[in-house]
């Protein structure tokens, strides 16, 4: 049997860490999670090397620019970010910018932020606001909140201009998990540029249970990085790294043992189970039960007194229960319905071409990555923590973005916590060295494990795609 074993093993893709799967440990819960969180889903998907030009080529990332950030799917904001009529938000990508408002009836429209004019935008980048109309700030011409043109100053020497003909192009929009899509191309092939619903493929069914409407933005971080875009994502595809990367969580934090799914085209995931060892720490290092809940306590609640377990109870379950308790009364909530796995693990949906969306109670996390201009070194990084509306009272104003340079550390960020903020600190130490490797290194691509690194590789091969595609129509 052990050399049967070790032969499928050798089997691209088949090989797993040995000891309990994340399967295995979240299948054990005191209070089981959904099925969505045990429905497994992965294939191999190659080996070969991803070469480094596809991060550092100016003439890679232009042709991401044409091909596919101009075809794909990208959340712009927030519902909560234009509530009333007359509120906007301007999403930036690239060259590109959308204008997305809410109109006079209550629905949400995004046009193309540029005047018919002469090109103006009508409303600067990265701002938002109230508006009652769309003034353009060169000469004029305004449009009403549905797009329609209303006012051309010295209309008698524009009789060549019709009101129908100079309507505000719109972009399509979507909604979901209380966030606003939009799309820049209206005449995409159906295969990249499918309906939202399709688009989202199993992201509506798995987050049936996790309503991220019902959630208001709390701490709202962009940072810049001195990385390329798909380079600082795939920092965040994995939990490969966390040995030694967050070598500080090993007892307290599964990470070769985790969970990688790719779901259709568009959407991937990750688990990693808190509360548990990693497979890395010899046997005789490993906490017990009362040992690991003492350290999460001590972590989370310095100086608070830490509970006895109970028999036949693990420290996942008793810190679970903890968590629910805390934020419950913190948030003005109730959480005791949620199963452990959904309170306290690290639970990751990615969304291609650029959203991340962590459902969990303790980890409500959604981050976003854009290039910042047209140099492929630079990105820019944003973080939203999201936390449940209170059941009574209304849910305060999403949070005003704080900005953040290379240098700067999240530590510094106010609401965001500590743990957090060194977590990211770590996650984003990384990149200015890769990227100086990916330069300086003989070797001309960066190769990926199979199981622990599929989602990077679906990653690279969806632009690719893209890509491939674009330049074929």
């Amino acid at each position: 049997m052990t050399d049967q074993i070790t032969q499928v093993n050798l089997q691209p893709g088949n090989g797993r860490c040995p000891g309990p799967s994340t399967h295995d440990i979240i299948s054990a819960d005191s209070v089981p999670p959904p099925t969505q969180l045990l429905t497994q889903s992965y294939e191999f998907e190659g080996d070969e090397d991803v070469p480094y030009e596809e991060f550092t080529s100016p003439e890679y990332a232009l042709a991401e620019h044409d091909h596919m950030w101009s075809r794909t799917w990208q959340w712009a904001c927030r519902e909560q970010h234009i509530p009333e009529p007359g509120d906007y938000y301007v999403y930036d990508i690239g060259d590109r910018s959308a204008l997305v408002v809410r109109g006079p009836d209550g629905t949400i429209k995004a046009f193309h932020n540029s005047c018919l004019h002469r090109g103006t935008q009508l409303k600067p980048p990265a701002t938002s606001g109230f508006s009652n109309k769309l003034r353009c700030p060169f000469h004029g011409w305004t449009w009403s909140l549905d797009g329609d043109l209303i006012d051309l100053p010295c209309e008698w020497d524009f009789p060549h201009v019709s009101a129908d003909e100079y309507q505000l192009p719109q972009l399509r929009t979507g909604i979901w998990g209380g966030f606003v899509f939009v799309n820049f191309d209206d005449c995409a092939p159906a295969l990249l540029a499918p309906p939202l619903e399709e688009y989202l493929g199993v992201l509506p069914e798995h987050f049936q249970n996790w309503n991220l409407g019902d959630r208001y933005v709390e701490v709202h971080i962009r940072k810049k990085l001195p990385a390329n875009w798909k380079a600082s994502a795939e920092a965040f595809l994995e939990a490969y790294h966390i040995l030694e990367t967050h070598n500080q969580a090993i007892y307290t934090a599964g990470d070769a043992n985790a969970q990688y799914d790719v779901f259709g085209d568009n959407v991937t995931r990750f688990i990693h189970t808190i509360a548990t060892t990693s497979p890395h720490v010899p046997e005789a290092e490993r906490p017990d039960e009362q040992a690991m809940l003492n350290m999460l306590m001590a972590r989370k609640n310095p100086g608070h007194d830490v509970p006895t377990i109970p028999q036949g109870e693990r420290a996942r379950d008793v810190y679970a229960r903890h968590i629910q308790g805390t934020l419950g009364e913190a948030y003005d909530n109730d959480f005791s319905h949620l199963s452990v796995s959904e309170t306290i693990d690290s639970i990751e949906y990615f969304l291609f071409p650029n959203a991340f969306f962590f459902p969990g109670l303790q980890i409500p996390l959604c981050y976003r990555f854009r290039p910042d201009g047209p140099d492929p070194d630079q990105c820019i990084y944003e973080v939203l923590y999201l936390r449940p509306n209170p059941r009574s009272g209304q849910p305060p104003r999403p949070a005003v973005p704080v900005d953040l340079g290379v240098d700067d550390s999240y530590t510094t960020v106010p609401g965001l916590p500590i743990s957090l903020a060194q977590v990211l600190d770590q996650d984003t130490s990384n990149l200015a060295a890769q990227t100086r490797g990916f330069k300086s290194s003989k070797k001309r691509g960066q190769t990926l494990g199979n199981y622990q690194e599929v989602r990077a590789r679906h990653f690279q091969s969806l632009v690719r795609q893209y890509i491939n595609e674009g330049a074929n129509t």
